[in-house]
């Protein structure tokens, strides 16, 4: 559970802005998707070595 202390006169805005940046971070929203729906071992590896290739483009374009 993410508690979020709001500070004495702190604008309820701000304290809003904390809350959605540390529940972003903690990463519950992309695991939640994730489990709705099963998927192959080989399907994640693929993906995870077209992310490697994509990012390796990039920094091979960079370069140039």
């Amino acid at each position: 559970m993410l508690i979020i202390p709001v500070k004495e006169g702190e604008n309820i805005d701000r304290a809003l802005k904390r809350f959605k940046r540390k529940f972003d971070k903690t990463g519950t929203m992309r695991q939640l998707r994730a489990r709705q729906q099963y998927t192959k071992p080989s399907v994640k590896r693929r993906a995870v070595v077209q992310k490697a290739q994509y990012i390796q483009n990039l920094r091979d374009n960079e370069e140039l």
